[in-house]
């Protein structure tokens, strides 16, 4: 069994929000790949991860021991798929066709900023829902996540998502700057944990969402799991160093 274990949130832990990881953080963690096992676990798709990350999907996966995008939906190890979930055909078409149908009309009715385009972006393991849509500038998903800050769009929404779908089994968390993430109950990121728990005596995870209804959070609350909270990426480097480095 090997010692110890780092899983990273990437958004707002790694990178500055949908922005590249840089080099210094790159360098950091390249050092400390050589201390402790690395793994990233991301509520994106692949390919979102890997641009983030600056790495083709080819080198991301084999850069790191552990890759777990949607969550651990889809995950991999050492360069290998080891999972690959579907939530079509875990909830049924149906009930999927329903949350979409039901997240648009929503937000049809919200007033915000600016909408664009993509409000819902089906991915493996989840369907993200976004009020200003992916498709927003920088500058315009900076204005929402502000707003959101004063309104709590994405809470509130969040709360109606629950209570409208509470017989179907799905769990609802924000994520990033202008999203929200739909899953099925335990399909959170404490999911990748059931392709590493048994490998490691102590796993710690760091992420910047980790108060309740951040998607962040069920990770970080697990009892199997050291949770750390962090505030940017900087800040992840230097709580790593005093754990790993002094």
């Amino acid at each position: 069994m090997d010692s110890t274990l780092c899983l990273f949130d990437i958004d707002g832990t790694l990178t500055a929000p949908r922005q590249v990881i840089n080099d210094d953080i790159r360098s950091f963690l390249e050092e400390l790949k050589g201390r402790v096992t690395v793994g990233l676990v991301g509520g994106s798709d692949l390919v979102k991860i890997a641009e983030q990350m600056n790495a083709s999907v080819e080198n991301l996966v084999s850069e790191f021991t552990y890759i777990f995008s949607e969550n651990g939906l889809v995950a991999f190890k050492n360069g290998k798929n080891i999972c690959m979930q579907s939530i079509h055909k875990h909830l049924g078409e149906e009930v999927v066709q329903k949350l979409i149908n039901f997240s648009l009309k929503y937000m049809s009715e919200i007033q915000l900023p600016c909408k664009r385009g993509t409000f819902i972006e089906y991915r493996n393991g989840m369907v993200n829902i976004c009020p200003p849509g992916r498709s927003c500038s920088q500058d315009e998903r900076l204005a929402f996540h502000d707003l959101d800050k004063v309104a709590c769009i994405r809470e509130k929404f969040v709360a109606v998502l629950k209570k409208e779908f509470s017989e179907f089994g799905l769990e609802f968390a924000i994520g990033g700057q202008i999203s929200i993430d739909a899953y099925p109950v335990g399909w959170n990121k404490t999911y990748c944990l059931n392709h590493c728990q048994n490998d490691f005596d102590v796993i710690h995870f760091f992420g910047d969402k980790t108060t309740e209804n951040g998607n962040d959070y069920a990770l970080y609350v697990d009892s199997r799991v050291n949770g750390h909270t962090v505030t940017d990426p900087q800040d992840t480097k230097q709580q790593c160093e005093e754990l790993f480095m002094s």
